[in-house]
């Protein structure tokens, strides 16, 4: 028995320095930290766990498509906003850095315009709400002057630059929510209720509205993610640790385990998918109200399996 617990301390000791930053103690320049030995890379396997196969015509006796907002004003989701700046190594990033980066390398290519994944978004349509530039009323003042001349053309003679112009830009540290979608779903064969996460949303006020109304703008869906197609990049990320910075673990686990906190703010139901906000309005108690028994009445579809 002593020698089994040895041993699955030895195992969980090494499940934690593999998590870590590696190179950290034996790297003789700064730039050597984080990176891995020849012989690391071979023997690196780590991969996301892969799904396994579900029967959904035999095996899923209850299912429900959810909708729900994680606020990043809370403590708890704070590793999915931090760090704002990009100023800490690639080893730390926050999650929109993350996404956007993959998706401008090409490593996540299923990207959507809306949470039913049905409109492809490419780059460039993902970004057109990410910056936003504006001639100042200095600008116009100049321009009045060359009345015969077009902004082009004042442009390419270096008349009007940059500080004729108002400009906004769409960060990591802008993004205020993400929206995510999954579905809960009782296992007949596994007799247990479980959770899929189908896609994923940040979601900031965007470039004009915060050149114009600065942060009284309302916060819009920037772009959605297909999660099965970010697993493999949300993987290789890892986030901060708070209570111990040697195991930091990655986003992929994060959101499958739901380390976070998350407020539901629509379940597919017969009135179109309607959202909470639609049928309770101004009221913000009822609301919170709702999407509690909303999640309580799919909680308790487990429970009542086995009650007689």
């Amino acid at each position: 028995m002593n020698r089994i617990k040895v041993l699955l301390a030895v195992l969980a000791v090494t499940g934690f320095q593999a998590q870590a930053q590696v190179n950290v103690l034996n790297a003789k320049t700064p730039a050597e930290i984080g990176q891995k030995s020849e012989q690391q890379k071979l023997l690196d396997n780590d991969n996301p766990l892969p799904y396994g196969y579900v029967n959904e015509e035999r095996d899923v006796l209850f299912g429900r498509h959810v909708w729900e907002i994680i606020d990043l004003d809370q403590r708890v989701n704070f590793p999915l906003y931090f760090p704002v700046e990009d100023n800490l190594g690639a080893e730390r990033r926050s999650l929109f850095n993350v996404l956007i980066s993959a998706i401008e390398n090409g490593e996540i290519t299923e990207v959507y315009g809306d949470s039913y994944f049905r409109t492809k978004k490419t780059l460039e349509e993902v970004k057109q709400s990410f910056f936003y530039k504006e001639m100042n009323n200095y600008g116009k003042e100049v321009w009045n002057q060359y009345q015969d001349s077009t902004e082009e053309e004042l442009l390419a003679q270096g008349i009007l630059t940059d500080e004729h112009y108002s400009t906004s830009y769409v960060t990591g540290a802008d993004v205020q929510q993400y929206a995510i979608r999954g579905y809960w779903y009782f296992d007949a064969r596994q007799g247990e209720l479980k959770y899929r996460l189908l896609g994923i949303c940040p979601k900031a006020i965007p470039a004009l509205d915060k050149l114009r109304d600065g942060d009284k703008g309302e916060p819009i869906e920037l772009f959605w993610v297909y999660f099965p197609d970010a697993r493999k990049t949300l993987h290789k990320a890892l986030a901060f640790n708070e209570k111990n910075a040697a195991s930091p673990f990655n986003f992929d686990h994060l959101l499958n385990s739901r380390r976070f906190d998350a407020t539901i703010y629509m379940v597919e139901n017969v009135y179109g998918d309607r959202k909470i906000e639609q049928y309770l309005k101004d009221n913000a108690q009822f609301q919170l109200l709702e999407a509690q028994r909303l999640k309580e009445e799919i909680r308790n579809f487990e429970q009542d399996m086995w009650s007689y």
